[in-house]
């Protein structure tokens, strides 16, 4: 009997079958942990891509079209409180995101760390009561730059000399005396300037006129925002004898309306031949009467814009200044090259000149060019490194802002480029 009982007891200890179920039960719970800390690691990758999402959206936001016209300041708060709008939404309203918004000269960037303690469901049961998640964000975008424009047009007499050589030789051969010049002379039914018209001939106040309206299409093409760019239109006078500038529009940004206005530019009349001795073009009188209407420039932001001045001319003074001429005078009447100080005063206030200068024709035919404007104004057709007329509308630029356009380039395209690089060149200054 002893040996049975020895043998039964020995195959109870030495049976194994009942193993597994002791091993599943003891391994149960960490593979249980397992499987329920994969489902929360899931779901808090999940969430974490939602909050991704959210703050990439927040960052287009605080650099897009619609916020780019407040200030940093703003647009963080906003940009933020999208956010955690969003954080809510998914279950997550602690979740803690900071932006900072950076306006500088190369535009608006925007970045955004962020983070969350996403609540697990399974994986508490074994300590593990959060997952953390974050991430970042970054976003650029252009600053709008704010930026007043000043056109200063000459329309006094040699604005009307016909635009081309072909255009001059046309008037040349249509009038008794040779003239290539559409005098505005309000009391002669058949001035030259009815003339022109009537021949098709097209001057250089016409072209101007043309280039301006066409400006306006591109100011408004080219901001990105309402009122980014406004526009002030002057042309030296209405008539010989007033003084100026003649206000087109004052400052303005709607420039549809600027563009309307622009349509009203037209060359200076004459009461008659001859009056006020043809002293028609007071360069220093215009240009210290503008740079007196024009507001102290600021950075380029709402409130505080940028100031440009572009004018357009064929820079040739003519006006009664006896006592301080560059050239010889007769009867007090002064004939010269316009002086690049009246540029150079705007500018120490930190207003940009752009120079648009419109190429004095040669008119070898005229006596009176010859003897008072030919010995500054070499060259066939006037344009000239060496020209006196050129050099001095060059000085009066900005650098870079100078441009020059012979008899057969286009006005309006100048005036463009000009344009085009004014914004371009545009920063923040503060």
């Amino acid at each position: 009997m002893r040996s049975i009982f020895k043998f039964r007891l020995g195959h109870f200890f030495s049976d194994r079958r009942g193993n597994v179920a002791v091993m599943f039960a003891l391994a149960i719970v960490p593979v249980m942990s397992a499987i329920g800390s994969a489902v929360d690691y899931t779901r808090a990758t999940q969430i974490r891509a939602k909050l991704q999402a959210a703050a990439d959206t927040a960052i287009l936001m605080a650099v897009g079209r619609t916020e780019i016209t407040s200030d940093a300041k703003s647009a963080q708060k906003k940009a933020e409180a999208f956010y955690a709008a969003q954080a809510a939404l998914l279950g997550v309203p602690d979740s803690k995101i900071k932006i900072k918004i950076t306006d500088s000269t190369a535009g608006r960037t925007a970045t955004a760390t962020f983070s969350a303690d996403v609540k697990t469901r399974f994986a508490k049961f074994v300590g593990l009561s959060t997952v953390d998640v974050a991430g970042t964000a970054k976003g650029t975008g252009p600053v709008a730059t704010y930026i007043d424009f000043y056109l200063l047009l000459d329309n006094t007499p040699s604005m009307g000399v016909a635009a081309t050589p072909a255009d001059v030789t046309k008037m040349v051969a249509n009038t008794p005396d040779k003239c290539a010049f559409a005098c505005h002379d309000t009391s002669d039914a058949n001035n030259y300037y009815k003339l022109a018209k009537n021949l098709g001939v097209q001057t250089r106040i016409d072209v101007v006129r043309q280039a301006t309206e066409k400006l306006m299409d591109t100011a408004a093409n080219t901001e990105i925002v309402s009122d980014q760019f406004r526009m002030a239109i002057y042309q030296f006078a209405n008539s010989c004898g007033t003084s100026g500038p003649t206000t087109i529009t004052p400052l303005t940004g709607n420039l549809s309306s600027a563009k309307t206005a622009a349509s009203k530019i037209d060359l200076m009349t004459m009461p008659y031949q001859g009056f006020n001795n043809d002293q028609c073009t007071d360069f220093d009188g215009v240009a210290t009467a503008l740079n007196l209407a024009i507001a102290p420039p600021g950075a380029g932001v709402l409130g505080a814009p940028q100031k440009y001045v572009f004018l357009v001319s064929d820079g040739v003074s003519d006006a009664y200044y006896p006592g301080t001429c560059t050239k010889p005078t007769t009867g007090g009447r002064c004939q010269e090259p316009f002086k690049p100080l009246n540029c150079t005063l705007m500018k120490n206030r930190g207003i940009k000149v752009a120079v648009l200068y419109t190429t004095y024709l040669s008119l070898p035919t005229n006596a009176w060019y010859n003897s008072w404007i030919a010995p500054f104004n070499k060259g066939p057709y006037g344009p000239s490194v060496n020209s006196e007329i050129a050099k001095n509308m060059e000085a009066c630029a900005s650098p870079g802002f100078y441009f020059e356009v012979s008899p057969t380039q286009g006005i309006a395209e100048a005036m463009d480029a000009l344009f085009k690089k004014a914004v371009s060149q545009a920063r923040l200054t503060q």
